[in-house]
């Protein structure tokens, strides 16, 4: 039961947020015998749907509140990753002396002994843990994609059968509330400043990075960026005796698209290469741009680590033909048509500066690049000089447009526009000409004009087929 591998797992157990994270965990949670009591702030349709869900399960819901007095009294609160720790509910757990955890960390409990190839990182990384779990079923293994992908951890466990492997995508907020985090294989994308609007510095974001080390030992499996400095010496950040030469303790394979290692883009050749071996053709890659050679090289290096089985000759054969049928996720510049000569790009996922970054420098059309949303916390002069070489034209939009324009009108073509999103499609389609691109790339989060960046996306996708 979890329950008893929880501290007073006989007293109630607070579940804040019921988002999709929240309301499986409390599901979860109540399926095995728990006492549960949830809260959401926000008392929209959809958390009204999932209290009426959670109430038959005996579940006790709060929405649009939260009770401070009762989740002070709780045995432990599992706070869904999208409340922040300053949240008034996690400040009242904390001062009450209440542990805090996330979803992951419940799901990791229920699921103990299936294994997983963890990867984080701040951008990359859901494309790579889709890879990953493609990758494995090309294997003939039983894997699931979850985490910060989409499905939640706990829905996972939640299934009636479980699966053999997970392929676990980890936010830096998901690490944060996850202390009893042992994959068996952790891998870390890339790193740069991201979620400036939740962490006061840089180093904060890095280090809740870093806790994706925090349980290693002389057995772990670790895939890391060897091109970033930054990835290579995360580890250290943690302060750890068991740090060596700011690397973490286990096995340490790294991917490279500079230069020959473990995994590596090998550019004379035009060819992917793992462990020694040519794995395919970058040709045969049906994925757009250098950083996703990357996301490549790691996820198949994750994987054939992960099992010396999934080394051999034959392994490498499957791995390869399934790199071939890979193909581009929704929202991660993806290729939604063209209309009237002119090719419309969604990259909806890209919510912060260096995603954005990647995205335009691997334009090869003239392109007008939307670029916008709710800001961040970090400034958009980093983009200038590769939008003056590919964008005809910036159009910036939504709450962030006045710091967009501030940042780069005197460097590169702008426009400002409003809150319209229908308006902002109707002005990209008037610039772009045949042989153009239009690029949804908007290095902001979403949630000024929509719910989450995949509604973005779908809304982008419906505006640019609209005759």
């Amino acid at each position: 039961m979890i329950r008893q591998l929880l501290p007073d797992g006989d007293r109630e157990l607070a579940v804040i947020g019921l988002g999709k994270s929240g309301r499986a965990v409390a599901e979860l949670l109540a399926r095995e015998g728990a006492s549960v009591y949830g809260s959401d702030a926000a008392a929209s349709p959809a958390a009204e749907q999932a209290a009426a869900e959670l109430r038959t399960l005996g579940v006790a819901v709060d929405v649009g509140r939260h009770d401070l007095e009762r989740i002070a009294r709780a045995g432990m609160v599992v706070a869904s990753p999208g409340v922040p720790p300053t949240a008034p509910p996690l400040a009242r757990a904390r001062d009450a002396g209440i542990p805090v955890v996330g979803e992951i960390e419940i799901a990791l409990l229920a699921l103990r002994g299936t294994r997983t190839i963890a990867v984080t990182g701040t951008n990359g990384k859901t494309t790579t843990t889709a890879l990953v779990g493609h990758l494995l079923r090309a294997l003939g293994l039983d894997a699931i994609d979850a985490g910060n992908i989409g499905t939640p951890l706990a829905a996972v466990a939640l299934a009636a059968q479980r699966p053999a492997w997970i392929a676990l995508e980890l936010s830096s907020f998901q690490l944060h509330d996850t202390p009893s985090v042992k994959p068996t294989v952790g891998v870390v994308t890339n790193l740069s400043p991201d979620h400036l609007d939740r962490y006061a510095r840089v180093e904060d974001y890095y280090l809740d990075k870093a806790q994706l080390f925090r349980n290693m030992s002389a057995e772990s499996r670790w895939v890391l960026n060897g091109d970033q400095k930054e990835v290579l010496e995360l580890a250290g950040m943690l302060g750890d005796g068991r740090v060596k030469d700011g690397l973490p303790l286990g096995a340490v394979s790294r991917f490279s698209l500079q230069r020959q290692t473990d995994a590596w883009y090998d550019r004379a050749r035009d060819e992917l290469s793992v462990l020694g071996r040519p794995l395919l053709p970058r040709s045969e890659l049906r994925l757009f741009g250098d950083h996703n050679v990357a996301n490549a090289l790691a996820a198949s290096l994750a994987v054939m680590v992960a099992d010396e089985a999934h080394a051999s000759p034959e392994a490498c054969e499957r791995i390869g033909a399934g790199l071939r049928s890979f193909r581009a996720l929704k929202h991660r510049l993806e290729v939604i048509g063209e209309y009237d000569g002119v090719l419309w790009i969604n990259d909806s996922k890209a919510t912060n500066v260096s995603s954005t970054l990647v995205a335009v420098e691997g334009m090869t059309r003239p392109t007008v690049l939307l670029l916008g949303g709710r800001h961040k916390g970090e400034p958009y002069t980093s983009l200038a000089p590769a939008i003056a070489r590919t964008c005809r034209m910036v159009l910036a939009y939504g709450e962030s447009a006045p710091i967009v324009e501030a940042d780069l009108r005197a460097r590169v073509p702008l426009e400002r526009l409003g809150n319209d999103f229908h308006a902002v499609i109707a002005r990209a389609r008037a610039i772009a000409k045949p042989g153009d691109a239009v690029l949804l790339s908007p290095a902001c989060s979403s949630y000024d004009m929509f719910r989450n960046y995949e509604e973005r996306g779908a809304e982008f996708r419906r505006l640019a087929a609209e005759r």
